[in-house]
């Protein structure tokens, strides 16, 4: 696999994870707690094991900081690959088949897999596509029609009082133009990409750099969507959460309520 350009790494990374995450789902497996409620199960380190071992034999020299992993790889590692192997632990333990398995490298390609519908959501960095049954790409294309917007109510909350996105849900601009929806997995991000979802929403800090959230960034990102932070500012070092839109007017509404002003 060493020939392979960095999208096909990261999509046969996001592949083998999904495999392992569909082949253990159903089974009683052994949860490994994490505290303040979050824990991981046998799934999410299989997942990443698999994920780490295409990486390792593709690109032996890079770094990976995974969900249950930690850092690992040299320190000083130009290239860093984000992984989260399970994201929507929570639905998986229950017999949700709501997930996504995310690959990123930092700044450059990524992959998020849906283990349940044999889709795999991707960027070489420039453009999104997906492909589905390995073997069909189609371009990915945002639109807001379907007027869903995602939005995360998973805590923390750092941007309460002045910011909760359950806040957001009451607005009656929002009830008048968009139709929530909660899935709890950042699957999410790959569907406002392909325009399943109109958009996404989620507090948090620096989201950017996040395994759970880098890959369906740089997918929005590519796709052409309108991405920043809860702000309005783009996102990096300094960014609290994320506000993911189709176009420009879903963007702006969604801004023109956190803001107060609708």
């Amino acid at each position: 696999m060493g020939a392979y350009g960095d999208a096909e790494v990261a999509i046969a990374g996001a592949r083998a994870g999904a495999d392992v995450v569909r082949g253990l789902y159903g089974q009683r497996l052994e949860r490994i707690e994490k505290g303040g409620g979050d824990f991981a199960t046998a799934a999410d380190v299989a997942a990443e094991k698999a994920i780490l071992a295409v990486i390792r034999d593709a690109r032996p020299d890079d770094a990976v900081l995974g969900e249950e992993g930690g850092q690992q790889g040299a320190a000083a590692a130009v290239r860093q690959w984000l992984v989260d192997p399970l994201c929507g632990t929570l639905n998986y333990a229950v017999g949700n088949m709501l997930v996504a398995v995310n690959v990123a490298l930092r700044e450059g390609p990524a992959a998020v897999a849906d283990p349940f519908g044999d889709e795999v959501f991707y960027t070489d960095g420039t453009t999104a596509r997906l492909r589905q049954d390995g073997v069909a790409d189609t371009p990915l294309t945002p639109t807001p029609a379907t007027r869903l917007v995602d939005v995360n109510l998973d805590p923390p909350f750092p941007s309460a009082p002045g910011f909760r996105a359950v806040d957001l849900l009451a607005h009656p601009e929002f009830v008048a133009r968009f139709r929530p929806r909660v899935v709890s997995t950042t699957l999410a991000l790959a569907w406002v990409a392909a325009g399943r979802r109109a958009a996404y929403v989620t507090d948090g800090g620096d989201l950017s750099a996040s395994v759970h959230f880098a890959a369906g960034i740089a997918l929005c990102q590519a796709a052409g969507c309108v991405v920043t932070g809860i702000d309005g500012a783009p996102l990096g070092e300094t960014g609290r959460g994320l506000v993911a839109a189709a176009d420009e007017e879903t963007h702006d509404l969604l801004m023109s309520m956190i803001r107060g002003r609708g």
